[in-house]
């Protein structure tokens, strides 16, 4: 799936930003600049994709 940042103000100017494509704490590192340059967050609604696991690979040889 391709990420996106989906930025959706509505008509009394409240403001969701929704992180889609991202697992775990990525999405809330991709949407941190967005937070901080719009003000304080009132609310912040995890999606099941923020608790999936993100696969990391660790490689490690031992010897000559």
């Amino acid at each position: 799936m391709k990420k996106a940042i989906e930025i959706i103000v509505s008509s009394n100017g409240e403001i969701q930003i929704d992180a889609v494509g991202f697992k775990g704490a990525d999405c809330e590192r991709a949407t941190r600049f967005l937070e901080e340059a719009l003000g304080s967050v009132s609310n912040r609604v995890k999606k099941p994709e923020y608790h999936a696991s993100t696969s990391t690979r660790n490689h490690q040889k031992l010897g000559t």
